[in-house]
């Protein structure tokens, strides 16, 4: 028997797949009640990047607070919620297994079902509800969905049937290498800028020329064997039916780092480094007064090839596979470059197109409520023995 879709709906989502440790409400996978997160960047900026060890320890801290001010306020007590789901990957391990023990504890204090759901799904639905929030009509299925972020850059087909079917995702495209956040942030710290790397290039690329470098990317294939063959590559996916439109950004990273060294630019991006550090809250005029042209028009070029292959990819793989919308989802579709550029492209083709709020494009908690909505209509629960999925794939 399926549940009644007039019920509440409340949903307590908890996220801890990385550096952020998040709770939220959302009724019925539709309005949000409350999002609270707590953001580690300061303490990994320290490091260049999320230190694991450190990320795990944070979210024991953060947990309690973080889900009891999430429910303070949606103004609910656990009685009233329907079910409690939580990220069960992909993720760091550690702090994957920090937000799932505890929302295991809290679904058996309170008596009502865990969801588990997976963290790339999330950030889908995050822009699913916000258009079902605003009342907008709903991208037509099947959609393209590209989930770019500083772990991931894939690309799903995705569709549904009636409210209460799960959602079925196929995988077409995916990195091979680096994911495109994480080209952003390598990037950022060749040229001595600070971590996360992405808004600091998104912030400066307007100040330079895009077409100053040119960059290239390849097709992506292996290294050719003695009979001329193309080697497979060890870090794509699996091979599937049908063809794929994968991504590589490692070239590109590899790219800079030549062009720096070529260049000289490697004493000004060390210099830059030390004065953005010893201030306390750098601020995008800071870095632009210790960027000389050269720096900005590299930083442009980079952003200008990489939001490049994202659109071109993506389109490509919507024409071919037949999608009737596109979501774009994930920490980088807060780039206002990779924003204007796809809603132009969309809009000559003819496609509904669609990104999250800023709030909600890096990591959340209400983007994981959200996707449990449909699960608890089937009735999808947790297993007892559920646990951490490090890898854990989408379609």
């Amino acid at each position: 028997m399926q549940p009644d879709e007039s019920k509440a709906g409340l949903i307590l989502g908890i996220e801890s797949s990385c550096d952020e440790t998040a709770a939220a409400v959302v009724r019925a996978g539709r309005d949000p009640l409350s999002n609270v997160v707590a953001s580690q960047i300061a303490l990994h900026a320290n490091y260049g990047g999320v230190v694991p060890e450190l990320a795990s320890r944070e979210h024991l801290r953060n947990i309690v607070p973080v889900v009891r001010a999430a429910m303070a306020e949606a103004g609910l007590k656990y009685a009233d919620l329907d079910a409690i789901a939580v990220t069960h990957g992909p993720g760091l391990a550690g702090a994957l297994l920090v937000g799932i023990l505890y929302a295991k504890a809290l679904a058996f204090g309170s008596g009502k079902p865990l969801i588990a759901v997976n963290h790339l799904e999330g950030h889908i639905h995050a822009v699913l509800m916000e258009a079902r929030h605003r009342g907008e009509t709903p991208i037509p299925l099947p959609l393209l969905a590209l989930v770019v972020s500083g772990g991931h850059t894939h690309l799903y087909l995705a569709r549904q049937g009636s409210a209460a079917d799960a959602w079925i995702y196929r995988n077409v495209g995916r990195t091979v290498d680096d994911a495109a956040g994480e080209a952003y942030d390598k990037v950022a710290k060749l040229l001595g800028l600070g971590y996360p790397g992405g808004p600091w290039i998104d912030a400066l690329a307007p100040h330079g020329n895009p077409l100053a470098v040119p960059f290239h990317f390849n097709q992506i294939k292996g290294p050719p064997l003695r009979d001329g063959r193309p080697a497979p590559n060890k870090k794509a996916p699996p091979q599937q039916e049908g063809p794929r439109f994968d991504f590589s950004f490692s070239g590109i990273k590899s790219a800079v780092l030549r062009y720096v060294q070529a260049s000289g630019m490697r004493e000004a991006a060390e210099h830059r480094q030390r004065t953005l550090a010893a201030m306390a809250n750098p601020k995008t005029a800071d870095a632009l007064a210790l960027c000389d042209p050269q720096t900005l028009d590299l930083i442009a070029s980079f952003q200008h090839a990489v939001v490049g292959i994202l659109i071109r990819q993506t389109l490509a793989a919507a024409e071919h596979l037949g999608a009737r919308g596109i979501v774009v989802s994930g920490g980088v579709a807060a780039n206002r470059e990779l924003r204007h550029r796809f809603q132009h492209e969309a809009v000559q083709r003819g496609l509904p197109i669609a990104f999250p709020s800023l709030a909600l494009a890096t990591d959340n908690a209400a983007m994981i409520a959200a996707a449990a909505w449909p699960k608890l209509l089937a009735h999808d629960f947790a297993p007892e023995d559920m646990g951490a999925t490090p890898q854990l794939k989408l379609g």
